[in-house]
């Protein structure tokens, strides 16, 4: 597969203070909207849990970016592709992904996975993943080429009905909320923000908390294999999470 085509570039921000010895490219940085993760500022920047503190990351270690708002699966191709400097904000660091990406220190640990789902399947009363692995007829959404942490193991022994989608987070949501499938795993930031964003449209929804769930994983500056170490360095040099 050749390079992908270059995605519109939606803003530049550019910072020229370094030593000329340490001068580097421009380093294309990808983002999709995905509150409370991420949110695009006018600027092009993004903000939100994850959006915030890589776009200050960058600007502390005086990175020259271009800022990139494309799907999630763009951003993947973006990051392999060896044609020039992509990095995505983000990712979770799994076996797979550092096969061919470098990635930051944490920039962000998500709480537990909750459930998002709908009231007709809330109605069954389940209070756990024990529980849940019993109900094998439930419809499970998935998003492509997403990971699900701690809950891959279970999913894998569950084998539930699935259906993986390519489409946004409200989209799903809407899915789950009129019937077309039952439920949905989000993180608990994620889920509390759909539940009051979505409420007044979709007042059948409902999130599911499982004393059972595992914990979120540390979401992570994800940058193609070709970005120097130096500017990784830089970004851990940069990051404020604990």
């Amino acid at each position: 597969m050749g390079s992908p085509r270059r995605p519109a570039v939606i803003a530049a921000s550019l910072w020229f203070a370094w030593p000329v010895a340490s001068a580097v490219e421009i380093v294309h940085v990808a983002y999709s909207e995905r509150p409370p993760y991420m949110m695009a500022q006018p600027d092009g920047a993004p903000a939100g849990l994850t959006g915030a503190p890589a776009a200050a990351a960058f600007r502390q270690a005086q990175i020259p970016v271009q800022w990139h708002k494309v799907p999630t699966n763009r951003q993947l191709l973006m990051v392999k592709d060896q044609g020039s400097l992509n990095c995505a904000v983000g990712w979770f660091a799994t076996p797979e992904r550092q096969q061919y990406a470098k990635f930051t220190r944490p920039i962000y640990r998500d709480r537990s996975w909750v459930v998002l789902t709908n009231a007709a399947f809330a109605a069954r009363g389940i209070g756990s993943l024990a529980e849940l692995a019993r109900h094998r007829d439930a419809r499970v959404l998935i998003k492509e080429n997403y990971s699900y942490g701690g809950l891959e193991d279970f999913l894998k022994q569950w084998q539930p009905v699935t259906g993986v989608s390519t489409a946004s987070t409200v989209k799903m949501v809407r899915s789950v909320s009129r019937g077309l499938v039952d439920l949905m795993f989000v993180s608990e930031d994620e889920g509390d923000y759909i539940i009051r964003q979505m409420s007044e449209r979709a007042p059948n929804l409902r999130l599911l908390q499982f004393k059972d769930m595992p914990r979120g994983l540390e979401r992570h500056i994800m940058c193609g294999k070709n970005v120097p170490d130096e500017v990784i360095a830089r970004l851990n040099k940069a990051i404020t999470y604990k």
